[in-house]
Formats: structure tokens, sequence, C-alpha cells
């Protein structure tokens, strides 16, 4: 009896707490962002500035070889064969330069969006201790949630938080 007893007294104790539970949609969260889009907007104009460098390059490069095939007629074959081979080295390593640029913009892009990733989960985390959450859970295209109800959808509370403390 006694065993009886203490076992409603657990099940009443934990039938009694709660669990607070909420959500958030990922890809709203970060697509209403600012900071978020801002760095959007600051990577493609350094993108677009890229590709305007590579095609002013590429063009150049492309007249000096017409000018030299138009010179290689009247070269001694060796003479153009040498000239072309360092045309071709100096095309390689241009190409070679502007991937490398192009790799150090995609990897600066990405580490920024990785530290904003984890300030937009520092938040949630200080959001969910603050307001007395035990879980806030993903939702979303990517997300976990496959259902929540509108009232424990906390995205656009954190996403007020988030763009007021952002300052451009």
């Amino acid at each position: 009896m006694k065993k009886l007893i203490v076992f409603a007294i657990a099940l009443t104790a934990m039938a009694c707490q709660q669990n607070k539970i909420g959500y958030v949609d990922s890809v709203k969260l970060m697509d209403e962002y600012q900071e978020k889009m801002d760095i959007e907007v600051k990577f493609k104009v350094k993108a677009d500035a890229m590709t305007r460098k590579r095609d002013s390059i590429s063009q150049a490069f492309q007249m000096e070889l017409q000018a030299f095939q138009a010179k290689a007629e009247k070269m001694s074959q060796n003479s153009a064969q040498e000239e072309y081979g360092q045309l071709q080295q100096r095309g390689q390593f241009i190409g070679q330069q502007l991937q490398q640029e192009e790799q150090q913009l995609q990897q600066t892009s990405q580490s920024q969006m990785d530290t904003l990733v984890k300030k937009v989960k520092k938040e949630i985390k200080a959001y969910g201790k603050a307001n007395g959450y035990t879980y806030i859970l993903g939702g979303g295209d990517g997300g976990s949630v496959l259902y929540g109800e509108d009232a424990n959808d906390l995205t656009d509370a954190i996403l007020k938080i988030l763009n007021d403390k952002y300052e451009n």
C-alpha cells in the first residue's frame, strides 16, 4: 500500500510539472532578419564586382590573344609558339588569382553567416531561459516541427528582438 501511495504522489508531481514548449520557424526567422539581409546584400555587391572584374580581365585577355594571332602570322613558328606559351601561362595565372579571390569571398561570406547563425541560436536560448521554456524547437522547411499551434510560435517575438538589437 505504501508503494502505491508513493507512486500516486510521484505520478501527480510529474503531471503537475509541465514542459513549456515553443517553436521557431527557422527559415522565416533568417529570411526576415535584417542583419542577414544586409550581409547578403554586401556580399552580392562584392560578388557582382568580382564578376565585372573577371569579365573585364577576360575581355582584355581575349583582345590580347587576337592581337597575338594576327601578329603570329608574321613570326617564325618557334617565336610564335614561345610567345603563345607565355600567353597561356599568364592566362592560367590570372585565372588562378581570380579563382582564389572568389574562394576567399565565399569563405568570408560563409564565416559571417556561421557567426550569424550562432548569434541567432544564442538569442533563442536566452529567450527560452528568460521566458521559462523547457524546449524551443526549430520549424520551417528543414525543421522538426510538423505542426504547432500559433500560440507556441515564437518566431515573430525572437525576430523582433534580433532586429531591435541589430544596428546597421
